[in-house]
């Protein structure tokens, strides 16, 4: 199984989609499409229960793709032990905002001695050759979501907590907290100087950065700046905006014609 570290360790960025339709058959047409890495949301998507994740990473595995499984809530270790039991590669957690929380995340997503994980692999012992406490911890990947006041301001202490392996910008969140707008585009200065302090941290403490970008144009931006895994796109994204260009082009032919 392909690992995400593996991508990152070519030098290139390495771009994602997002998922957030319980729906196996839209996954696998964004698995198929040869994304770097893709992320189920069960957060603000729609994939509200661990009975509809499963299908979901079936999917993504099949195609070879990393998984992740952004959690509901950064405490919700039950869904994030679910996710890594069904073949999640790794787990986004949102709204970190000390390094204590982010300790405890570590601990739930790994074996002891490490952690606390609880021995259950349901899926996750057919993606790994010879599967181990060992194996799986050296495998799995935590990346915590920067996206408030607190957890900017507590950066580097979060990011020194041995486990957390990446730091990943949620950029309306972290726009928000900071008294700026919703809008998660390099046209917000505010949060470009944000996601600048959130990269300075990341180079500083040896972690991975990785920015939430919305569309292609955006996420090469944010790759030109130095994050090293940048999502693209989501499933519901894409239909809305496939639509939206169809019923654009249908009325200015109508103009055209009227």
């Amino acid at each position: 199984m392909k690992s995400l570290r593996d991508v990152i360790a070519s030098g290139a960025a390495a771009f994602g989609a997002w998922s957030g339709m319980p729906a196996p058959f839209a996954t696998e047409l964004l698995a198929r499409s040869g994304y770097d890495w893709m992320c189920v949301d069960m957060q603000h998507g729609q994939v509200g229960s661990v009975e509809s994740l499963m299908p979901l990473l079936q999917v993504i595995n099949a195609h070879d793709v990393p998984a992740f499984v952004r959690i509901p809530w950064k405490t919700n270790f039950a869904v994030a032990m679910h996710a890594l039991d069904y073949g999640a590669q790794g787990v986004v957690v949102p709204m970190v905002d000390t390094a204590e929380e982010a300790a405890d995340v570590v601990r739930a997503l790994r074996y002891p001695p490490e952690g606390e994980r609880s021995w259950a692999p349901v899926r996750a012992r057919l993606l790994l050759d010879n599967y181990s406490p060992a194996s799986a911890n050296e495998h799995v990947f935590c990346f915590v979501m920067i996206e408030t006041r607190l957890g900017l301001d507590h950066i580097d202490e979060i990011l020194s907590v041995p486990g957390v392996d990446g730091a990943y910008v949620g950029p309306n969140d972290l726009s928000v907290s900071h008294g700026g707008p919703p809008l998660p585009t390099s046209k917000n200065t505010l949060l470009s100087e944000l996601a600048q302090r959130v990269l300075d941290a990341c180079k500083r403490s040896g972690r991975v950065a990785g920015f939430h970008a919305d569309g292609p144009d955006e996420a090469l931006y944010w790759a030109g700046r130095g994050f090293q895994v940048v999502n693209v796109c989501s499933d519901t994204g894409l239909i809305a905006a496939g639509s939206a260009a169809n019923v654009g082009k249908i009325a200015a032919g109508r103009r055209q014609r009227a």
